[in-house]
């Protein structure tokens, strides 16, 4: 005979606390532990999938089997001694992310520097305000993503589908955007850094460059133009 499922105790997986998993709880997927100490909970085969984990001390902490995807960390998490993180799945500084499919993910204010993040699907993703100095975006699919305020010196965007992204305000000192594959509608609007390559931008095919962003309500010629 089935047991029933006791509701009155239930809570969704981002609800549950560190401490929960002393009494068999094996999904936390969502969660928010940002800036805790973890200290020695054992999440071996856990699914710990998009719990925000920067600032977090998992030193003394299983992760044994541990489902990571999109768990975010940043570089004040501590990670036990010989863990692996940037081959786990999970999204920070490092993280080894080339061909992953992050489409619509929120990475808001997220520290990706040093990332692989080639061939990445991050059409609709968020990234405003994230750092990506340096990183190899190249082949990614950022179609519709926003950028908005984010910071991209020496990011290189060779091969990208840029349609409809948003980089409003974004830092593009010494970015690669030379040979993206499209920029149709994307809005680049009080960027700074583009100085050198506005001549390469502007001469882009018209259908890309008269193309209407219906969010920002700008075609990309008329925000290619405010930069002078």
């Amino acid at each position: 005979m089935t047991a029933e499922l006791e509701l009155s105790s239930w809570l969704p997986p981002e609800q549950m606390l560190p401490e929960a998993f002393s009494s068999g709880t094996t999904d936390a997927r969502g969660a928010n532990w940002r800036g805790q100490s973890l200290g020695t909970t054992d999440f071996s085969g856990a699914a710990l999938c998009r719990v925000d984990l920067r600032g977090c001390d998992l030193s003394g902490c299983n992760l044994e089997g541990t489902d990571l995807r999109l768990a975010r960390y940043d570089r004040a998490t501590i990670w036990p001694e010989g863990f692996e993180v940037r081959s786990s799945g999970a999204v920070g500084p490092g993280a080894k992310l080339n061909g992953a499919f992050l489409n619509g993910t929120d990475l808001r204010g997220m520290d990706l520097r040093g990332a692989s993040l080639m061939g990445t699907y991050l059409s609709g993703a968020d990234l405003s305000g994230t750092l990506l100095d340096d990183v190899r975006l190249v082949g990614a699919d950022l179609r519709h993503a926003v950028l908005r305020g984010a910071r991209c010196r020496g990011a290189r965007f060779g091969g990208c589908q840029l349609d409809y992204a948003d980089f409003r305000g974004a830092d593009l000192t010494d970015a690669g955007l030379e040979g993206v594959e499209s920029i149709k509608g994307a809005d680049f609007s009080l960027c700074i850094g583009l100085a050198e390559q506005l001549g390469a931008l502007r001469a882009r095919p018209y259908l890309e460059l008269d193309c209407w962003n219906p969010m920002t309500r700008k075609n990309t010629r008329e925000a290619l133009e405010l930069l002078s």
